[in-house]
Formats: structure tokens, sequence, C-alpha cells
């Protein structure tokens, strides 16, 4: 499969490629703690100083202007190399703030943002509203020019380090589902709220945040109120195209194939047959990538194409990681192998932005047209 995107996009991954040589050591693309996150952090930074981080986004208000595919480019190439995966706030919440924020908010994050200077946390997903966003509970109330916002968030990435949570709560009734909710920027450092750790298995640390009557500016409001079931759907839609990259799944499988190599198992034909069929694998998620960017690159509505890709991305990654583990070799289940650590990070992938089955129903309803119990 050819990932070949034309002289200029060749020429900028050329470019990509030696700028990462000079961090080699990053480590910052699976969410794991300990001291990756200052180097990653580090490397953000002098994404910033290129103003790599704002590649897409319009001229007027600091960005290159360049095609998205300027951050495919460059994303794939820090996935392929572990370094780091896009941060949250220079993707979706600029983006948000770009396209439906005030003149005050443009002013006071986006330099930040471009910069790498600060760093934002999605407030999503709840005990009860995982895939299905439209359940959310945490509720603010308007008090005068400001809400109150209490309830709980789960599974937060990141939230324990963010200077300001992107929260999705509800301002109408339960009943008005989508209709109902809205976006604010939150403190992290208000009073009222509380972060608990929760580990998970690939290392990584999640977080359950508490609300309790945190006050929260209308200023801080992006949109409208009830706005925000649209605004987090343009956001997404914006972004497909760098959170699920090729190159992560085409780096484990080589990641796999040196392992077995090390061990002398590649000449033994039912390995060889695994590798084959999981090259096949592989390479159909190239394929889904590609599919994806042509219709980015056509300014088409990538939907159905992002989700396959992410279905087939996902679902690949812990395809790779069974691999070792089906052949009988012991070493891949003991903690600390780069085999195992690849095993316990798949097993997320097919949660995080949106499960295999969402991924599925999203597939069957729009791209097939199947009704949906």
């Amino acid at each position: 499969m050819n990932l070949d995107l034309g002289p200029e996009l060749e020429a900028f991954r050329t470019e990509v490629r030696a700028f990462l040589d000079d961090y080699k050591d990053t480590h910052g693309f699976f969410h794991h703690e300990g001291d990756h996150h200052a180097a990653t952090i580090k490397l953000y930074r002098a994404l910033g100083a290129r103003n790599w981080l704002a590649l897409a986004w319009p001229k007027e208000v600091g960005g290159e202007g360049k095609h998205p595919l300027y951050e495919f480019v460059l994303w794939n190439e820090m996935a392929r190399r572990r370094a780091a995966r896009p941060p949250l706030g220079s993707g979706i919440v600029a983006k948000t703030i770009i396209a439906a924020g005030t003149d005050e908010q443009k002013e006071r994050f986006l330099p930040a943002l471009r910069t790498a200077q600060i760093a934002f946390s999605l407030g999503y997903s709840e005990p009860e509203a995982g895939s299905d966003l439209a359940s959310v509970r945490t509720k603010a109330v308007r008090d005068g020019d400001n809400y109150i916002l209490t309830g709980e968030k789960r599974w937060t990435s990141g939230g324990h380090r963010a200077d300001y949570l992107w929260v999705l709560c509800r301002t109408g009734t339960q009943e008005d589902r989508g209709r109902g909710l809205t976006i604010l920027i939150v403190d992290r450092r208000s009073p009222g709220i509380t972060i608990s750790p929760i580990p998970a298995t690939g290392g990584e640390r999640f977080n359950e945040i508490f609300f309790d009557d945190v006050v929260v500016p209308v200023a801080n409001r992006v949109g409208e109120e009830n706005g925000g079931w649209g605004l987090i759907s343009v956001a997404l839609a914006t972004e497909r195209h760098v959170q699920f990259s090729p190159a992560r799944v085409s780096q484990d499988f080589e990641d796999l194939l040196a392992w077995l190599t090390e061990r002398g198992l590649t000449d033994d034909p039912l390995v060889r047959r695994r590798l084959s069929e999981t090259a096949v694998i592989v390479a159909e998620v190239e394929a889904h990538a590609l599919a994806m960017l042509e219709a980015v690159q056509d300014g088409r509505d990538a939907v159905v194409e992002a989700a396959a890709n992410k279905l087939a991305g996902s679902e690949a990654a812990q395809a790779i990681a069974r691999v070792a583990g089906d052949l009988g070799v012991p070493e891949s289940i003991v903690a600390g192998s780069q085999i195992e650590f690849l095993w316990r990070q798949s097993i997320s992938e097919t949660i995080g932005g949106g499960t295999s089955e969402i991924m599925r129903g999203v597939i069957a309803g729009q791209g097939l047209k199947l009704p949906l119990r």
C-alpha cells in the first residue's frame, strides 16, 4: 500500500521525519504515566514554535492555512515514531473556538493553544453516558452571569494535568437528549472540583471528576446554550483524519515481526502463515485510511469512512498484539515486554473515541442505510 500524497506533502513528511530525529526519546504516543509527560510537553512546544499545531487553522487566527492532509502527515509520522498523539487543545478545542467562539475567547485561548502553553481535557463521558453522549446528566443551571455546574465525568484522560476542562453538560431537560447540551470551558482549579484517579490496564491514568456547585462564567460558554451537540459533531468531523493513524498499526506489526525474528520463530510455517494473515489486516487499515483521506481531500463528509478506519485500526491493534500469545510464546504475557505492553494498550483502543459497536452502527446506519433498533 502506497501512501504517496504528492510532492509537496512528501516534502513535508521528510521535514517532519528530520524534526523527529531530535525527539527520539519522547515516547508520548501511548497514554502511560511516568517521565514521558514532560518530554511530550517539550515536543508539543517545539511543534508550536514551528506553528505546526496550527497547520490547518485559518491564517487570520494565526494558523498556516494549509490543507488538513498536512495534519495527517504530521500525526501519522508521530504515530510511527511513538512520539505523541494530537493534543486536544489545538485540535478539537481550538477548531471549535475558531468556528463558534466569541472574539474574546479567541483572543484568550487561541495563542496559548497554538504554542502549547495550556492544555485541555475532554469532559464528555459519564458513568451512564459513554458512547451515548446524548444521555449526559452533568447539569449546568444559569444564575445571572454564571452557570452552576454539578455532576460527574468519568474516564477523563489527562484531566488531572489539564489547565481547562472542555465540559459537555446539560442545560435542557433529560428528555431533550442531544438538543439540551452545552459546552462550557471550566478552569480545572475552580472550587468544587474533585479529581480521583482510575488506573487502567495499559498503564495510563483515567480520571473521574466531580463537580459540586462549580461556578462557571457565562463568558466561558462556547456557542449557544443547548447548541453543544452540533459543535461536538462538527469538531469530531474536523479531527477524523488525525485521530487513528494507520502508521500506528503498521509500526505495531513491525514490532511484532522484529520480536518474533529475535526469537527465531519466523521460519516456522505456522508463524509465517499468521504473519501473512496479519499483514493483510494491516493493508486493510491503510486502505481504509486512503479512503478517508480521499473524502477529506475532496471536502466530502467522511463520517462513514472515518468510522471504518477507526474500527479497522483499533481491532487490528488487538489482532497484532494477540498473535504472539496465540503462538504460545510465554514472554508475550510477561509484564515488561514490548509485546505484552502493546496488548494491554490495544484493549482501550477499541473503546476510546467510540466503541467498535458504535462504529459498526455508524457504518450500518449511515453507510449501508440499514434500519437500526
